[in-house]
């Protein structure tokens, strides 16, 4: 940019430069920053900026052109941000005017622009015409354009100036008109003609698509359509009747073209030569698109629309037409693709219309040719077709956003199973708008209807379709009936059994045993009756959509179960002579006849006979899937009555071997959890529970209302509670011990963890070529396929390679070269570290070796030589003992002939040579004879060798000056071979000989001598040209010499298709400033880095070049003062982005695909001289060699195109852009800095509405995709604009986001994916370039068989990087990693239960696209949307694998509160999963089996942890009625109270789940499997001492408060959990407000319940065991009240703890109010954390009242336990209390009414009254304490009494809030919690200020919670400290 503008501007662009963070001046201010409805005029500012340098008046003019036409477009300034654009604009226009005047060069502004646009023309156009490259193709595109918009203005101006124009340049000008038509910007092809010779072009398949495609013979256009020019194709065509927007079909076409050529390329052979489309190739895309509809179709019972032509010569063109149109209609549709029954349908009609209209139909009703329903005009699908059905959506997600239940609107879901019954085609096409399907609920009809008719709404909304989401934990019974059902008969059957008899599980053979055991049939029938009813109910919402046929179903389901428990146990009841009580009462019903045991059993049979016929269905899975998917009545008929016929979870049965894997699994699995439970917990407890039921108890300690209750039932329920609850919950328990076996034993089969030291790696080395080859280079058609069988599972040797296969050889080096550059780009290894690493890349020609990296042969030589010297000459021995270390042996071989290569290199005179070839030639032939030691004195060796070491130093420098140096050098070395080494006599006549003689012929004259080596053409020094061949051998010869530690350090720190992100708002890229800045605790992010990645800092300041960071800061500074390039902030700033969660650092990790792919296809189609050169040679020359198209460069960067894109779909980037974010430039310069990356964006533009001027503009959408304009051009000096080019904008009925936003996201983008996988990647991803290399042979395994299905989905592992920053991202990692590791291996298989858990899984993209996308959106119900991926996938016939040798980075939370977001998110997600559709199908569609595999991994693991915790209340609330009723005391000496074994067993395993343990199995096992179990155990040790256990507990608080609530009450919400580095200290509000509810009041309670029992208990206090069980819950106690303060960094230092009490306080007293945010306000929170009971409708208010009724217990039983109540058990006593309670509450009421009306008139006044009311309460409290001797431990016992009965009241009142306001007391009850939040702050705050007195309190939590750092040297105190001493100390120097 020039700044001619003088000093004004000069400070201006001062400005502007700093808020933008670009080097664009004040350039980036107008072209990007434009408001959306002048979206016009952008091109028009850019063509300014780029001709600025060149000419700045008509930069000015094209600016003035574009301000009128601004005010042209928007007159009105009615646009948002328009009327401010205008004013800058214009302010910048009269700034400038003068100063560009004087610079004008021609008279006229008219003249000035007709000599500028020929400049631009000759300069620009005619210098790129004929441009066959990508790179020339884009700037000629671009070059184009701008001369357009110069043409533009340049009529204007000429106009305003009423000149001609010249006729020359309208000339000019027709033809870039022309040709701005044809280069439109592409994607990936470029179509246009001229583009044909480019390398992607030549490709025979796409050719061959091409012409496919433009096969339009016979088709039937319009009358009115103009043709084009000869290159119109089928999608033209239907673009043309159907009326689709042109982008789409932009878009659509090049997605086409590449299906098929990709197919094409990959299945079969090159064809003939002749380019023609493979029948095979189309048959197969189509195969895959249509098989959804096709299966519709079918279900339907309708005939599909795919018609194929009899002639053979047309069903290409037929088939190509269905699939464009599929295509078309799918790329269109907007949200409507998360319904893809409801796009089959859209089809079914249009498919039809296509046939009529190509077989020539004509319309019955007008007796003209067929046209389509809606057709024609542009957009016409978007609009009559796609926004009605997008309409419905977007009114239905509207009503469930203001928080109705999910019964009270549909969601994508139901809109879509519309379309599964034939209901569907009274739809009608065109579509009838007033189907019931268009009708809206009631409440939106009632404004719409006028007074006079009765409003239609209610009655004919559709309501659900086939399933009602309702709030309620049944849901759990209802999906999972089957296994609840198991559970409860196989407990019924084991207390019966351990009841009666001898108790041995034998007993049950015995008659009387027997007989009563066969009570679990009618348990059966009762259960079955319950689950039919709950049907009833659950589905009642649904019932206006259902068929009859289902609703007959239903209510016989009901009917029969009815009927069954009244039949069993009547004939029950007659099957004994002299029956049991219960059986007894039944037959007084009846008549008293004699017993008929065969009636019971006949009955029984005949109730067994479905389960009959379902086991042998079970045993045969084809049969099941065959019934299930056939469409036969009869079969149907049968079917029904098992469940009914839905379109989705047919077939979904595994092959038979699977089946017996998981089978055998569970079946092992329940029989050790029934052993156990029978054994250790039944059994047991039989025994004391008859003691405890014999014996009487009269007195109590309470008011008993039931004194004559039979067998102390109340003490037999407390007992078996717990107890039953524990037995429901250790299958998961059990589960978890079952994974880690088999999952470890599997991934020992799978050869996990065989490499894990770089010991065993540098013993494995020689076979590594062969494996790399074998495995990641695809094999030549000739050699021989692999051994299969169980041998080649456990031997699988990699053949080493030979010396002589230089291919095989020089692949791997390049694979291995470019592993390992990329290490050195990433800063893990420093430039030696890779010097060490490196395979040659130039494969030396003239050793006939392999030259393996030199760390493996580093110190060889050293070491030889010692042996060498002290070898004696014993020949034999020394090749021996060199030859059994193979490394050595190759390392001397290279020495000594990189030594003799680089010697015959360097000495070129004659008379050398000859010496010098003697030498050599002698030594071989020792060699050869084996005789080389015994002839030659090797002690002289070393110092040969220290010579030649200096001559490599002098080569490596490579100076002129050091030539006298060198020649020296060479005498001396021959001199130590000829002298010391080689003692021949005739070796030194002939060096004598050679120099001149010996001697006799007196003195030569100085000029004659003849010295050896010192002529100066003997020696070639210095070199050049120096090759990068050359260097790199120097440099590995001077590593082999040179390097002596034989450890090698090589560093410790290297761990080892279309891609598709969705983005938000995250970071992209850090800015200096977000690096520099500091927090409180004075460390700024980059410090903050430095410290934990000390040594990958110092690799990057040895990359820049800089010694230290010092001189790395003056650079710095240099830089900003010269105002050029910035490179070096720049490579700083992605330093630290790389080490953050950023979208810089996923980019890269993605765009290693591209890279590998690169490589791959350079390797495979190489020629060998090309190979032997290398892959480095073609990058480095790619330069020069781009230009020509053929190259090899170009044709690999194609066939990367083809097979590789990756799109990041930002949806926010157009406002970003045009509001000049940061974030927008970021993600700029990612485009250009990858031109293969795409973004994708939501397009919010203001169109100024054309009919009604001065009304508000509409907002249209669009859907855009676009790349960066010119890719980075290495040579140009002019400056480039960065900037962007619009691909394609496709237009969308309405805002793209209506369910959750991320599937939305990646919804809108997907149409811009290509190929057949498609891999989601998250924003907090990484990938490595190893990982990159495999992804071929993942793709592969789509085509291998995995079970009865090929996969539908590939699941990878993940590699968890931010484990490293303190304990609590090490512990989550940990979880993390077992549970991508060995959790998702074994439910892969054998459970073949994987579904998809986010992240990296790779997508079966045609089969998704065809089936509702990667992820389902649905507001609330889907807020864990990726799971529902799996569903999806799993429930269409789908299948789910898991593949170990690829893995993807991935980061994850940090600190506790962000964890604990993250778990609440989760287990929110899988409250709404308990509700949903799809896990109510997978409970009843799968097998037992399976079923269980599923409850278990998905909801199951959190209603466990929800039964642990209830558990813990259940045996704590028992115990205290126990207490305080006194039976306690009456039964001290009963065993069951006293020791009871079975109770402590129960509360163990309680506690194993509470401390983690399930958590820490998988993850030893996985550690020792991959890193040794020496490691695993001592890592396990460590994470015990870092306090991993409180983590746990505290987490498991977190799952069990946020599941429980999401199924009572709903509330769930997206929780963005931060990505970002956390060293910082959270203040104690927040804390507070983010655990008050989860965590604390629930441990307040539990430490009220622990209290009372120890004040009251008159228990067995010495016991161990019931140590240990108090111990475990006074630990959940702690841990719950005090885990956030202990993982909160500094949260004991005393100055932090003064702030927060002071924040704390202002937090409590504020008032709260509109607008006021939670963070703010007391009052704002409490409200807010109320939200959710708003919406929970009845169920959920009473569920919480009776859930309060808890905290009266309390009261009720301790009043009797005052002193003062002396022994009197009367009623009165707790009456009394009651009142107590309402006179506390209304002298509270009365000061505050007072307070309120008093304060200020009558001050004294109040002040009495106040005075007067505390001096009554002194006395009376004085009076009780005298009379009837009140104690100190009767106020402690009222307090704990009282405080449990106002929370209760509190609850009472939050629940019923209406009804509260609606009295007036809203306020009182405020008051009433603020008192009791103020009372838990403070008993949280005291213990922790307590602590925080002490020093070293705060030192021991920082050495706990930072401890890997610590170990890193990462020295936190002064992270926390802060550096501002060194900050001090640097300004003084």
């Amino acid at each position: 940019m020039s700044s001619r503008g003088g000093s004004d501007q000069q400070s201006q662009r001062r400005i502007t430069r700093t808020q933008t963070a670009g080097n664009l001046g004040e350039s980036i201010f107008d072209s990007e920053v434009v408001p959306s409805s002048l979206v016009e005029i952008a091109p028009i500012l850019r063509v300014a900026n780029e001709i600025e340098s060149d000419n700045p008046r008509v930069a000015y003019l094209c600016r003035f052109y574009a301000f009128e036409k601004a005010h042209r477009l928007d007159p009105t300034s009615s646009g948002r941000g328009v009327r401010q654009f205008k004013t800058a604009l214009l302010q910048r226009l009269e700034r400038e005017n003068d100063p560009t005047l004087m610079g004008r060069v021609k008279k006229s502004d008219a003249r000035e622009m007709q000599s500028f646009y020929q400049h631009y023309y000759k300069k620009y156009i005619q210098a790129l015409q004929n441009a066959a490259d990508k790179a020339d193709r884009a700037r000629l595109t671009k070059a184009y354009q701008t001369a357009n918009v110069l043409f533009e203005v340049l009529k204007a101006v000429n106009m305003t100036q009423s000149v001609e124009v010249d006729p020359q340049i309208l000339e000019a000008h027709d033809k870039v008109a022309k040709k701005t038509e044809i280069y439109v910007p592409y994607n990936i092809l470029p179509l246009d003609p001229d583009s044909a010779n480019q390398a992607i072009m030549r490709y025979p398949e796409i050719q061959a698509a091409v012409l496919a495609l433009r096969n339009t013979r016979g088709l039937p256009w319009p009358k009115d359509y103009k043709k084009k020019k000869d290159d119109e194709d089928i999608l033209d065509w239907l673009q043309a009747m159907f009326g689709f927007q042109k982008d789409n079909v932009a878009n659509q076409r090049e997605h086409l073209i590449l299906l098929l050529a990709n197919v094409h390329i990959r299945q079969f052979p090159k064809p003939d030569q002749q380019p023609k489309l493979d029948d095979r190739a189309l048959t197969e895309v189509m195969k895959k698109l249509f098989k959804n509809y096709r299966k519709w179709c079918k279900y339907l019972d309708r005939q599909s629309s795919l018609w194929l032509p009899t002639i053979q010569q047309e069903v290409q063109q037929r088939k190509l037409l269905y699939m464009g149109l599929y295509l078309l209609i799918w790329g269109e549709a907007a949200n409507l693709r998360f319904m893809p029954e409801c796009l089959c349908y859209i089809y079914h009609h249009m498919a039809f219309e296509l046939y009529g209209m190509l077989a020539g139909n004509v319309s019955p009703m007008t007796g003209e040719n067929v046209k389509p329903a809606y057709g024609g005009e542009e957009e016409a699908f978007l609009r009559k077709v796609v926004s009605p059905i997008y309409e419905v959506i977007a009114k239905e997600a509207e009503r469930s956003k203001r928080g109705s239940k999910h019964s009270q609107w549909r969601n994508y879901d139901d809109l879509n199973e519309y379309f599964w019954s034939v209901d569907c085609f009274r739809l009608g096409w065109p579509m009838r708008a007033d189907a019931d399907f268009f009708c809206l609920p009631f409440d939106q009809l009632q404004f719409v209807k006028n007074g006079d008719n009765r409003p239609a709404g209610k009655e004919r909304w559709m309501g659900k379709i086939n399933f009602v989401e309702i709030r309620s934990f049944w849901h759990v019974f209802r999906s999972f009936d089957r296994m609840w059902s198991f559970f409860i008969l196989c407990l019924q059957v084991m207390i019966i059994v351990a009841w009666n008899g001898s108790g041995q599980p034998s007993s049950i053979f015995n008659s009387d045993v027997f007989k009563k055991s066969l009570t679990v049939f009618i348990t059966a029938a009762i259960l079955k009756l319950g689950q039919a009813v709950l049907d009833v109910i659950l589905s009642w919402k649904a019932r206006r959509s259902m068929s009859s046929h289902v609703k007959l179903r239903y209510i016989l389901k009901v009917v029969s179960a009815a009927a069954w428990v009244i039949v069993l146990p009547v004939t029950y009841a007659y099957s004994w002579d002299n029956p049991p009580g219960f059986a007894q009462t039944i037959k007084s019903w009846f008549s008293q006849s004699s017993s008929s045991p065969s009636l019971f059993i006949l009955a029984v049979v005949v109730y067994l006979s479905p389960n009959m016929l379902a086991a042998i269905l079970f045993l045969f899975p084809f049969i099941r899937r065959f019934l299930e998917r056939s469409n036969y009545r009869i079969v149907m008929l049968m079917m029904w009555w098992s469940q009914p016929r839905l379109y989705v979870g047919r077939g979904m049965h595994e092959s038979t071997f699977s089946l017996f894997k998981y089978t055998m699994f569970w079946v092992l699995l329940i029989i050790t959890k029934l052993a156990f439970s029978y054994y250790v917990e039944i059994k047991p407890l039989v025994g004391p529970t008859k003691a405890i039921m014999n014996v009487k108890i009269r007195n109590f300690q309470w008011h008993e209302f039931f004194p004559r209750a039979k067998d102390n039932l109340g003490v037999v329920i407390a007992l078996w509670a717990p107890i039953i609850l524990v037995y429901f919950m250790d299958t998961q328990i059990w589960y978890a011990i079952f994974s880690t076996l088999f999952g470890g034993i599997y991934g020992a089969f799978r050869r996990l963890g065989e490499i894990r030291t770089l010991g065993m790696l540098r013993s494995r080395f020689q076979s590594l070529p062969g494996a790399f080859n074998a495995c990641l280079i695809p094999l030549e058609k000739t050699e021989q396929t692999k051994k299969k069988g169980l041998k080649a599972t456990l031997s699988r040797n990699f053949a080493e390679i030979s010396p002589n296969k230089e291919k095989e050889a020089a692949r791997f080096a390049q694979l291995w070269n470019k592993i390992i550059t990329s290490f050195r780009e990433e800063d893990l290894i420093n430039n030696r570290e890779m010097g060490l690493l490196l395979v040659p890349y130039w494969a030396d020609r003239d050793l006939d070796l392999i030259q393996w990296p030199p760390f493996l042969l580093a110190s060889k030589i050293p070491i030889a030589l010692d042996m060498a010297k002290d070898s004696n000459g014993k020949d034999r021995e020394l090749k021996k003992r060199i030859q059994t270390d193979n490394y050595m042996y190759c390392a001397v071989r290279e020495c000594y002939a990189s030594f003799r290569n680089i010697i015959k290199f360097l000495v070129q005179g004659a008379r050398e040579k000859e010496v010098i070839d003697y030498i050599f030639s002698e030594v071989d032939r020792h060699i050869e004879a084996g005789d080389l030691i015994t002839e030659y004195r090797m002690s002289a060796l070393p110092g040969l060798s220290e010579h030649f070491v200096k001559l490599i130093k002098y080569l490596l420098d490579n100076k002129q000056e050091d030539r006298d140096q060198v020649v020296i050098l060479f005498q001396d070395m021959l001199e130590v071979m000829t002298r010391d080494i080689m003692m021949e006599d005739h070796i030194s006549s002939l060096v004598d000989s050679i120099h001149g003689g010996s001697g006799h012929e007196g003195m030569t004259p100085l000029d004659q001598q003849y010295q050896l080596f010192a002529s100066s053409g003997a020696i070639k020094f210095p070199i050049h040209p120096v090759t990068e061949a050359w260097k790199e051998k120097i440099n590995r010869l001077d590593l082999l010499l040179t390097v002596k530690e034989s450890a090698m350090d090589v560093p410790s720190n290297l761990d080892a298709r279309s891609v598709l992100t969705p983005y938000y708002t995250e970071d992209v890229l850090f800015s200096l400033h977000d690096l520099e800045v500091e927090n409180e605790d004075g460390v700024s992010i980059l410090f903050y880095l430095q410290k934990i990645f000390p040594d990958e800092w110092s690799n990057f300041l040895e990359r820049v070049k800089c010694r230290n960071e010092e001189e790395f800061r003056m650079k710095l500074q240099k830089e900003e003062e010269l105002k050029g390039p910035k490179e070096l902030e720049e490579e700083l700033r992605l330093w630290a982005s790389y080490r953050g969660q950023t979208l810089t650092k996923t980019v890269r990790g993605m765009m290693y695909y591209r890279k590998a792919l690169e490589l791959q296809a350079f390797l495979d189609m190489a020629h060998d001289e090309d190979l032997m050169e290398g892959y480095k040679a073609v990058e480095l020359n790619m330069e020069d060699n781009s230009k020509g198209e053929r190259s090899l460069w170009a044709q690999c960067q194609a066939v990367t195109d083809m097979k590789f894109t990756y799109v990041v779909s930002c949806q926010q980037y157009g406002i970003h852009k045009r509001s000049g974010d940061t974030r927008a430039q970021d993600i700029l310069k990612l485009l250009t800095t990858y031109p293969s990356l795409r973004v994708a964006y939501v397009d919010e533009v203001e169109e100024p509405s054309k009919e009604r001027p001065k009304k508000i503009n509409q907002k249209v959408y669009y859907s855009a995709l676009v790349k960066a304009a010119l890719p980075k051009s290495s040579n140009s000096s002019d400056p480039v604009q960065i900037l962007d080019q619009v691909i394609y904008k496709i237009k969308l009925p309405g805002p793209a986001i209506l369910g959750e936003g991320k599937p939305e996201n990646q919804n809108h983008a997907i149409i811009f994916t290509r190929g057949e996988g498609l891999q989601t990647i998250d924003m907090n991803q990484d990938n490595y370039m190893e990982e990159a290399l495999k992804m071929r042979n993942l793709l592969q395994e789509f085509l291998e068989e995995h079970g009865v299905r090929p996969p539908t989905i590939l699941g990878l592992r993940e590699h968890i990087f931010t484990g490293s920053v303190s304990s609590l991202a090490w512990f989550m990692s940990n979880q993390e990693t077992s549970f991508v590791t060995i959790g998702q291996r074994l439910l892969a298989n054998p459970l073949k239960v994987r579904f998809h858990y986010g992240h990296p899984d790779v997508f079966d993209r045609l089969f998704h696209l065809t089936r509702g996308g990667v992820s389902k959106a649905s507001k609330n119900i889907n807020l864990s949307e990726d799971i529902f991926g799996g569903f999806n996938s799993t429930l269409r016939e789908g299948n789910v694998t898991h593949h170990e040798y690829i893995q993807v980075g991935k980061g994850r939370d940090v600190g506790l509160n962000q964890i604990s977001m993250f778990e609440a998110k989760i287990a929110n997600g899988n409250g709404e999963q308990t509700l949903s559709r799809d896990i109510y199908r997978l409970g009843h569609r799968f097998d037992f089996f399976r079923m269980l595999s599923c409850y278990f991994t998905t909801v199951g693991f959190y209603f466990s942890t929800l039964i642990t915790v209830l558990t813990v209340y259940v045996f704590l609330y028992g115990r205290l009625y126990l207490v305080l009723s006194g039976l306690e005391e009456g039964l001290i000496t009963q065993k069951a109270i006293r020791d009871n074994k079975p109770l402590q067993v129960a509360l163990a395993s309680q506690s194993f789940v509470q401390i983690g343990f399930l958590m820490a199995l998988p993850m030893l096992m996985e550690i020792g499997l991959e890193r040794g179990f020496r490691t695993a155990l001592s890592d396990f040790i460590l994470m015990q001492l870092q306090l991993a256990p409180v983590f746990f507990t505290f987490s498991l608080g977190t799952k069990t408060h946020y599941y429980g609530r999401t199924l009572l009450h709903g509330g769930a919400k997206y929780r963005p959990t931060g990505r970002g580095f956390v060293v910082f200290h959270a203040k104690f509000a927040e804390n507070y407000r983010l655990y008050s509810r989860s965590h604390f009041v629930k441990g307040m309670e539990m430490m009220l319940l622990l209290l009372v029992y120890q004040i009251f208990g008159h228990s067995y206090r010495g016991s161990v065991a019931y140590i240990f069980i108090t111990v475990s819950m006074w630990f959940m106690v702690g841990t719950w009240l005090f885990a956030p303060f202990l993982f909160n960094p500094s949260g004991f230092e005393w100055q932090k703890i003064v702030d927060d009490w002071t924040d704390w306080n202002k937090w409590i007293s504020n008032r709260g109010g509109i607008g006021v945010p939670p963070e703010k306000s007391w009052e704002s929170w409490w409200e807010e954390e109320q939200e959710h009971l708003k919406y929970s409708g009845k169920r959920g208010t009473i569920a919480e009242i009776v859930l309060a009724l808890r905290f009266f217990i309390y009261q009720y039983g301790l009043v009797y336990h005052l002193h003062i109540a002396e022994k009197t058990k009367s009623f009165l006593v707790y009456g009394i209390s009651w009142l107590v309670i309402f006179l506390i509450l209304f002298v509270m009421k009365t000061v505050s009414v007072g307070r309120r009306r008093f304060s200020a008139n009558f001050q004294l006044m109040f002040r009495l009254i106040k005075g007067l009311i505390f001096l009554t309460f002194v006395s009376i409290l004085v009076t009780l304490i005298a009379l009837p001797h009140m104690t100190v431990q009767d106020i402690i016992v009222c307090i704990l009494a009282f405080m449990p009965t106002g929370w209760g009241l509190l609850l009472i009142a939050q629940a019923c809030k209406p009804m509260v306001h609606q009295a007036g007391f809203w306020g009182s009850v405020r008051t009433l919690a603020r008192g009791y939040e103020v009372v838990m702050g403070l008993l949280l705050f005291t213990p922790v200020a307590f602590l925080a007195w002490f020093p070293f309190v705060s030192e021991f939590q920082t050495r706990m919670l930072f401890n890997q750092a610590f170990s890193r040297g990462l020295q936190i105190s002064r992270i926390l400290g802060g550096q501002r001493k060194d900050r001090a100390s640097r300004n003084k120097e």
